[in-house]
């Protein structure tokens, strides 16, 4: 079976699209072994997979290889998460820095939201 590294995080379901698969790989920010590799090279089990994402990296291992894409429940059956939590948790903090970052409604005013300011402003005047 000839199976590759990009086709496989795809069908594992680490990246939604088998081009961004290959894009991370090439970048880099995906690494097989703690080194980059190509997209065109052949997993084996027992690999472990890098991800980096934002802040954290999240580790993965190889336990099996498959040919087509499986759905979220089965992937439990191709890889191991080996993640450790303070990686769980950066990545956590990251994303709840992110939603406070910027308020819901703290953007470009809405329809309703001028007219309420016109009308405001007209009867101050």
């Amino acid at each position: 079976m000839s199976l590759r590294w990009d086709k496989y995080i795809w069908a594992v379901r680490l990246e939604k699209t088998r081009s961004q698969a290959s894009e991370a790989l090439s970048k880099g920010r995906i690494k097989v072994n703690q080194t980059s590799i190509k997209p065109s090279k052949e997993p084996k089990i027992g690999d472990t997979i890098q991800i980096s994402k934002n802040t954290a990296v999240f580790s993965y291992k190889v336990i099996a290889l498959l040919e087509k894409r499986v759905g979220a429940k089965l992937v439990a059956d191709y890889l191991i998460d080996t993640t450790p939590i303070e990686e769980i948790e950066k990545y956590k903090t990251y994303q709840l820095a992110q939603a406070v970052y910027r308020q819901n409604g703290s953007g470009k005013p809405t329809k309703l939201d001028r007219r309420s300011l016109d009308e405001f402003l007209d009867n101050w005047e």
